[in-house]
């Protein structure tokens, strides 16, 4: 024996970049046409439509017993789908969640998952299985010579390439796959619907996009939770192909109890997940206005989630609303309508496009079965015509069959059969020839004869074939369809609560030390100076507002700053440094602060006389650094920001510190953003810069108010009366007050 040698020449010599690219992109259409998109004709992947055969040819149609879905698993991969079996199984899983499909195909017994948990179904050898009633749709025409047939992969059987679908199933049920390059997103619909398009698009070929979302209004899916796409979407999704889809689960507050119970969720949305999402938020401190959450699902409310509000007081709408843009009860879906189309090629198609091919494959599909059904009338019909020949001439076809070597050729010249007919003549068993009788032969040639010029005329006139194309799609309509599940409701997209209005709302105390420490103490009813400081620090200022507002300073370079109170430490302690939040100029102090509405107003003024009135919201800065509110003079100083009750009545007296006072309107100010201001009081610069003499204070008066100030160990009220004598233009220097007030320390403002 000699050793056979293959030359180096002979073997074929290629480049590794071309074989990669070869063997990659002879992958990359395995996975696209083999596996991850569903077939237009049937609306299934490969693995789905040979788990729907392999049943059927198990006889597990929706009438026979159940068999263990091992079996079922075992022929599919063992026949047509070698591939594992895990896989084929959770393809078959799939097909029996009435939540994953729209109209399951496969019928289970046993534990097939749950919407919570899809993936929880048992093992394939412990369910149970058989075809659901509508895989007959896909299956009834099966062996009626309507699709090509092709090996299976090791070329000892033969699959159908396409089932011949009775309805768009595509759509019906939708599906998801990622191939390689492309993905197919296909929500599922409303077989009525689907079908009054076809219909209507049977009747008007050069009908629109708009005109079938007419019968069309959107995807319908296995859940009644709310479709809230706006309509102008929708039809956009339809005439590309591509798009989005918002679901939004169902709620109502119960009267009895207050609480918020979700009775329907998003598809594919777990109501366990939804919990867990809630919770989380109430656990970080998210969430103050929800005080319980329940989980009270069951077989007669497959879902019910209870949501309860910690009071009667809580805007429920609004509290869903939040949730909404939070958590699952509100998803949003991709929709790329890609699929392999008859021409094999897979692509993105349009409602009306994805219907047309549909129906031309339909037309295609009925034409065969029609076409198959003739040739067999034809068939049996030429076997009567001999049949009956045989019957008139029994006695002599029986004697050429006893006596005759070769009796069919002799019966064939004798009375002119052809091949076939000899053959079922000689086939035909003594004891059926001896009871045949014309009058059934006859009959039965007659009917088939009626039959066969029916199918002939349907087949030679195209509007009888799209007549009967119609009538089979309104009779499987009438059967297996029924009413929309998921509604089509048009609401306002979903806001989640700020941080601001998840924060509760109480008193607090914000207090600032000498040296510019900061803290909050809940409630208004604490004396700031008695609490704790560092050594050598004191207390300088405190604001009273609420947790859930910003306390504005303001520093002595006129920069503001903005600090959320609900974040500052507690008073409890010491506090912190506000440099450790902020970033003011080196050297800067603070030297006040506000808090309240944006809209409120204060006064903000330098001890050179000058000021301006503004709005709380001017203050508001989000950078570390602030922003400049209040220009300063040379040499003058910042004075503690004031606010006001009313500009219309408030009184401002200005206090100097060389004991003179001056009172006017606040509305004679104006009132600005940013700036230096108009003047309050008339002081020379000079002697501001030289700080011989300077404003000591501003303060705001309303209405029923007195000022008082301190000299030293001595004080002096000023009411309402009082103050009359001091009061003058704005920017004058005012009048001089009593003996022993020449020098003020301190104004401040008292009721009467």
């Amino acid at each position: 024996m000699t050793d056979l040698v293959v030359s180096p020449d002979a073997e074929e010599q290629i480049a590794l970049k071309d074989y990669s690219e070869k063997a990659y992109l002879d992958y990359s259409m395995y996975v696209i046409l083999d596996r991850a998109l569903p077939h237009i004709g049937d609306g299934l992947k490969p693995v789905q439509r040979r788990i729907v055969y392999a049943m059927s040819e198990l006889g597990l149609k929706a009438t026979a017993k159940y068999k263990k879905s091992a079996r079922t698993v075992g022929d599919v991969i063992g026949k047509f789908h070698p591939h594992g079996d895990s896989a084929a199984y959770e393809s078959m899983v799939l097909m029996a969640q009435s939540f994953s499909y729209r109209y399951p195909l496969v019928d289970g017994q046993g534990n097939w998952g749950s919407p919570d948990d899809p993936k929880s179904f048992a093992a394939m050898r412990y369910t149970e299985s058989r075809l659901a009633p509508y895989s007959e749709v896909l299956l009834e025409e099966l062996g009626q010579g309507t699709v090509e047939w092709q090996p299976n992969f090791d070329g000892t059987m033969d699959e159908p390439v396409v089932l011949p679908a009775r309805v768009p199933n595509v759509l019906l049920n939708g599906t998801t796959g990622i191939a390689v390059g492309m993905a197919t997103d296909i929500p599922p619909h409303n077989l009525r619907e689907v079908v009054a398009a076809c219909v209507h698009l049977l009747d008007n070929p050069k009908a629109t996009t708009e005109e079938l979302c007419e019968h069309v209004r959107g995807p319908d899916m296995p859940t009644e939770a709310e479709i809230i796409t706006p309509r102008a979407d929708l039809i956009k999704m339809y005439e590309t192909g591509r798009g989005s889809l918002r679901m939004r689960a169902l709620w109502q507050l119960e009267k009895d109890s207050g609480d918020i119970v979700v009775s329907a969720l998003p598809h594919q949305a777990s109501g366990a997940k939804v919990l867990e999402q809630i919770a989380a938020q109430m656990q970080a401190k998210k969430l103050p206005m929800v005080s319980d959450l329940r989980d009270e699902s069951d077989h007669e409310n497959p879902t019910r989630l209870v949501i309860v509000p910690r009071s009667n007081r809580i805007d429920a709408e609004q509290l869903m609303q939040h949730l909404f843009a939070s958590t699952d009860l509100e998803k949003t879906y991709r929709v790329n309508m890609n699929m392999i189309g008859v021409d094999g090629r897979p692509g993105v198609r349009g409602l009306t496009r994805i219907l047309s091919e549909w129906l031309s494959f339909r037309t295609v599909t009925t034409r065969r079965r029609l076409q198959h059904r003739l040739d067999k009338v034809e068939r049996r019909l030429h076997l009567l015509d001999g049949l009956l020949t045989a019957y008139l001439n029994i006695d002599e076809v029986i004697h050429i069959i006893r006596t005759e070597d070769k009796p069919k050729a002799v019966l064939m010249e004798r009375f002119g059969l052809s091949d076939m007919q000899a053959d079922y003549i000689l086939d035909t068993k003594l004891r059926q020839l001896a009871r045949l009788e014309e009058m059934k032969i006859r009959a039965e040639q007659e009917a088939l004869a009626k039959e066969r010029d029916k199918l002939q005329k349907i087949l030679d006139s195209a509007v009888k074939l799209k007549n009967l194309v119609r009538k089979e799609l309104l009779e499987v309509a009438e059967a297996y369809g029924d009413d929309r599940r998921s509604p089509l409701v048009v609401r306002s997209e979903a806001q989640a609560f700020s941080e601001k209005e998840l924060i509760s709302v109480d008193p607090v105390t914000v207090v600032v030390s000498e040296k510019g420490w900061i803290r909050a103490a809940k409630g208004h009813d604490i004396d700031p100076a008695a609490l704790s400081y560092k050594a050598g620090d004191q207390y300088k200022f405190a604001v009273r507002g609420k947790t859930n507002q910003n306390v504005l300073l303001l520093d002595s370079t006129g920069r503001s700053y903005a600090l959320a109170a609900h974040n500052l430490p507690s008073a409890r302690g010491q506090g912190e440094p506000v440099s450790s939040r902020l970033n003011p100029p080196n050297g800067a102090t603070f030297e006040g602060a506000l808090m309240g509405a944006d809209e409120e107003r204060l006064l903000l003024a330098s001890d050179a006389g000058y000021g301006f009135v503004a709005k709380l919201g001017d203050m508001y800065s989000k950078n570390r650094a602030g922003k400049s509110l209040l220009n300063l003079p040379k040499g003058a100083r910042v004075l503690p920001p004031q606010a006001l009750t009313d500009p219309q009545q408030d009184l401002l007296a200005a206090v100097s510190n060389e004991g003179r006072l001056l009172v006017f309107p606040v509305s004679e100010l104006p009132e600005l953003a940013r700036g230096k201001g108009n003047k309050i009081m008339n002081i020379p610069s000079a002697r501001v810069q030289s700080r011989e003499e300077y404003v000591l204070a501003v303060c705001v008066l309303s209405p029923g108010q007195a000022l008082t100030l301190y000299s030293g160990k001595r004080h002096l009220t000023l009411k309402a009366g009082d103050l009359d004598h001091y009061r003058g233009e704005r920017g004058r220097r005012g009048n001089k007050l009593p003996r022993g007030f020449q020098k003020v320390d301190r104004a401040e403002v008292t009721e009467k």
